[in-house]
């Protein structure tokens, strides 16, 4: 009987001491991945790369807006917190709560998260600008500033910055995003060139037209920040908001957020990824035009290219 009970007691230690082996493991495995920050999970290009790179084992902090979408990520088994980007206490919450889970590491930081103002650059007030600044490109840079110095310290990292080819040519009506994007560009090759050497690589991503929800959201955006009725352009609002509206792709060569995903993780994986991802045939004609034509004969295809929507 004493026997019997000695066993058991040795039974429910050794049990106990696997339990604290697995959680160890665990929690070690967890560090060992590679962990990476996304912006803007909850539809499109942030949710498709979101899900891809946890299948294929990386540790994801999806993070979103809304409380929802938050909510949406985590019942598909992501971890996930909420990140607005126009709030500098938001952001600041949602990086140190990676610190917390990651032990102070961060392997790469994909800013995503953005909205497109649609609107002729006569009817941007200054608080439409500053709300598209505000989203696209000062909370990307906070956030940017915030990993830099992780990256720093520990020797390496990834930055990758989903920009537009509205990054490098303008068309009409896109007064807004078009500079919001150029900004990121500048930002971004700036930074590439002070970030020489120390094995942190900044890769710039240029999609053309994809599957989304951008063009639902940019709808909302005009309603709310362009005075269409008493605007210059307002027939021409008209064909905007067609487009905009149009079930299906808006636009002919789009591709599905999966063509973004091919370049995110060629940037994550390569040993030295490229400075620049195109992505759509629109991206790899406008590059191409842009080197060989004159600005005057690209202003008449781009014109006619933004005004046809």
């Amino acid at each position: 009987m004493l026997s019997l009970h000695v066993n058991q007691c040795q039974a429910m230690k050794n049990a106990n001491l696997l339990h604290t082996y697995k959680l160890f493991f665990k929690g070690r495995l967890q560090l060992m991945k590679k962990t990476i920050l996304i912006t803007g999970c909850s539809s499109g290009i942030g949710y498709c790369v979101a899900k891809a790179l946890h299948k294929q084992g990386y540790r994801v902090f999806a993070t979103a807006r809304r409380a929802e979408s938050v909510e949406m990520l985590l019942i598909e088994g992501l971890e996930s917190f909420q990140l607005n980007l126009m709030d500098s206490n938001s952001i600041n919450f949602a990086f140190e709560e990676v610190m917390r889970r990651t032990n102070g590491e961060l392997y790469a930081l994909f800013n995503n998260g953005a909205f497109g103002l649609p609107g002729a650059v006569e009817d941007l007030h200054r608080d439409a600008l500053r709300a598209q600044f505000e989203t696209n490109v000062f909370g990307w840079q906070e956030l940017t500033n915030l990993a830099i110095p992780v990256m720093r310290r520990q020797g390496y990292g990834r930055i990758i910055q989903n920009s537009s080819v509205l990054g490098f040519v303008s068309l009409p009506f896109r007064g807004a995003y078009n500079a919001s994007k150029y900004a990121i560009e500048g930002l971004s090759d700036t930074l590439r060139l002070e970030l020489r050497g120390s094995n942190i690589y900044v890769s710039l991503i240029e999609p053309g037209p994809i599957s989304s929800q951008f063009r639902i959201n940019a709808v909302k955006a005009l309603e709310k920040y362009i005075d269409v009725n008493n605007s210059f352009h307002r027939d021409k609002y008209q064909g905007v908001l067609t487009r905009l509206n149009k079930a299906g792709p808006a636009v002919p060569f789009t591709l599905p957020p999966e063509a973004v995903l091919k370049r995110v993780i060629h940037a994550l994986e390569a040993p030295r990824p490229q400075p620049r991802y195109y992505v759509t045939f629109p991206t790899y004609l406008f590059g191409i035009l842009k080197r060989i034509l004159s600005t005057r004969v690209l202003d008449v295809l781009l014109a006619k290219s933004g005004n046809n929507n």
